[in-house]
C-alpha cells in the first residue's frame, strides 16, 4: 500500500509541475487560446491537493481532540477512507488501541490496589503535605475516626485535637503513639509516615494501626508470666510449712499425752503457736491456689447459642440480689435472633463479675440503674454492661485489668484481669470507658 501511495503521489506531483510548465509555455507563445482549457485543469489539480490536506488536517484534529479528551474508544473508519488516509485512520487506531490498554491497565491495577487497601485493618491517608487537602482515605481509617468522609485534615483539630497535633508534627519516615476518644472510650493508634512527590507537589502517606489490643495482649502475658513465677515460689515455700506443721503437731500431741507435769503449760503454748503457724500455711495455699487460675483459663468450648437465653440466664440468677438492693436491670436487645458462638459458662462468669462490679458501683446512686444490652455491629457482636454509678478517675481507668488490683476493701482483684483473658480465648476483647459522676460501660467484642 506504501508504494501505492507512493506512486500516487509522485504523479500527482508531475502531473501538477507538467500542468504548470504547459502554462508557462503558453503564456511565453502568447497562445492564450489554450490557456483556456490548461487553468481549468490547474485548478482542478490545486483544489484536489487542498482537499486532500483538509481532510488530513480534520482527520488529525478529530485525533488530538480524541486524546485530549481520553476518548480511546473512538474508531476511524479505515475502509472508507481513501488510499492516502487509510495509513494515517489505521495509525490513529493503533494509538488509541495503545492508549486504551494503558488506561485499562492502569485503572486495573488502581482498582485492585484500592481494593487490597480497602481490607486491610489499617487506617491510611493520603494528604497534601502543603494544603493539607486529603487524596485518599480508606474505609478501616473512617471507621476509627468515626467520620463518613474527610475532605481536609484540618478538620480534625476540633474532632480529635491530640490526634490532629501528632498528625502535623509527624515527620516522614517516624513512627509515633496517639489516642483518639470517642465519648468515653478511647483507642490507642501507632502512626506511621511516609511521603512522595509527583511534579511539583508533595504529599504525605500516613499508617493508622489500632494497638490496643494488642498492648492488651502483651500487658496481659506479661503477668501472666510474673503470676507463674509467684506461684511456683509461694508453693514451694509454704509447702514444706505446712507438711513441717502437721508434724511438730502430731509430735507435740504424742507428748501431751504422754507428760502431765508442769510442762504442760509451756507446750500448749507452743501448741498454740504450731496451730497459729499451721493456718497461716493453709491460708497462703489457698491464696496461691486461687491465684493460679489466672494461668488456667481452659480452652473454650465454642457452641452456638441465642444471646436472649444468655441473658434470661443471667437475669434469673441476679434477680434475688437485684430485688433485695432496689437496682433496675433493663435489658436491651436489638435482635432477638441474635447468636453467638462462644463458651457460654465463661461468658456468663464476664459477665456475673461484670454485674456484680456495676452492682457494687450504683450502691450510692438513686435510681440505680444497670444496663445489658446485646447487638451486631460492623461484623462484630457486642455485648454492653453500663450503669449510672460513680464512675472512675483516670487513673483507676488505666489499670483496672491489672491483677490484683482493685478499690475495693474485699475485693481480690483478678475477676477482671480473668475477664479480659477469658475474651482473649475467645478472639475478642473487653474495653471499659468511664467518666467520674456519669457511669461506666463495659463493651465485650465476639467476632461475628
Amino acid at each position: 500500500m506504501n508504494t501505492r501511495i507512493n506512486i500516487k503521489i509522485i504523479a500527482g506531483t508531475l502531473i501538477l509541475f507538467l500542468t504548470l510548465f504547459l502554462m508557462s509555455f503558453l503564456i511565453l507563445t502568447k497562445d492564450y487560446q489554450w490557456l483556456l482549457v490548461i487553468i481549468p485543469i490547474l485548478f482542478l489539480q490545486l483544489f484536489y491537493v487542498f482537499r486532500q490536506q483538509r481532510k488530513a488536517y480534520f482527520e488529525l484534529n478529530d485525533f488530538v481532540e480524541s486524546v485530549r479528551y481520553r476518548d480511546f474508544s473512538r474508531r476511524f473508519n479505515v475502509k472508507k477512507a481513501s488510499l492516502e488516509l487509510k495509513n494515517l485512520r489505521s495509525g490513529f487506531n493503533e494509538i488509541n488501541d495503545a492508549f486504551r490498554n494503558i488506561s485499562r491497565e492502569k485503572e486495573t491495577q488502581y482498582q485492585y490496589l484500592q481494593k487490597i487497601m480497602e481490607m486491610v485493618n489499617t487506617g491510611i491517608l493520603s494528604y497534601n503535605a502543603q494544603t493539607h487537602e486529603v487524596q485518599w482515605v480508606n474505609e478501616t481509617l473512617k471507621q476509627l475516626l468515626q467520620v463518613p468522609y474527610l475532605k481536609n485534615i484540618n478538620s480534625l483539630a476540633k474532632r480529635s485535637p491530640d490526634l490532629y497535633e501528632d498528625l502535623i508534627n509527624l515527620k516522614p519516615g517516624e513512627s509515633k503513639m496517639s489516642t483518639i476518644h470517642s465519648g468515653l472510650d478511647s483507642t490507642k493508634l501507632l502512626l506511621s509516615s511516609t511521603s512522595f512527590q509527583t511534579g511539583d507537589q508533595k504529599f504525605n502517606l500516613v499508617g493508622f494501626q489500632n494497638i490496643s489490643s494488642a498492648v492488651n495482649e502483651t500487658e496481659s502475658e506479661a503477668w501472666r508470666k510474673l503470676l507463674r513465677v509467684m506461684t511456683h515460689e509461694i508453693m514451694n515455700s509454704v509447702a514444706p510449712i505446712s507438711s513441717l506443721a502437721d508434724t511438730l503437731q502430731n509430735r507435740l500431741a504424742e507428748h501431751l499425752n504422754n507428760n502431765n507435769n508442769h510442762k504442760e503449760a509451756s507446750l500448749d503454748d507452743i501448741s498454740i503457736g504450731i496451730n497459729t503457724i499451721k493456718k497461716r500455711s493453709d491460708s497462703l495455699l489457698r491464696f496461691a491456689e486461687t491465684y493460679r487460675s489466672l494461668n488456667k483459663i481452659a480452652s473454650p468450648e465454642i457452641k452456638k447459642f441465642y444471646v436472649c437465653d444468655l441473658f434470661e440466664s443471667i437475669f434469673t440468677l441476679m434477680e434475688p440480689t437485684l430485688n433485695q438492693k432496689d437496682i433496675n436491670l433493663e435489658i436491651l436487645l436489638k435482635e432477638p435472633g441474635l447468636q453467638l458462638e462462644a463458651d457460654i459458662s465463661l461468658v456468663e462468669q464476664v459477665l456475673i463479675n461484670l454485674i456484680v462490679n456495676a452492682i457494687d458501683a450504683v450502691k450510692d446512686s438513686t435510681p440505680k440503674n444497670i444496663t445489658l444490652a446485646g447487638e451486631r455491629a460492623n461484623h462484630k457482636i457486642l455485648i454492653r454492661i453500663s450503669d449510672n454509678g460513680h464512675g472512675m478517675a483516670p487513673e483507676v481507668l488505666d489499670r483496672v485489668f491489672i491483677p490484683f488490683f482493685t478499690t475495693k476493701k474485699t475485693g481480690s482483684g483478678i475477676g477482671l484481669s480473668l475477664s479480659r483473658q477469658i475474651m482473649q480465648a475467645h478472639h475478642g476483647s473487653i474495653r471499659v470507658a468511664s467518666e467520674l459522676g456519669k457511669g461506666t460501660i463495659f463493651t465485650l467484642q465476639f467476632p461475628g
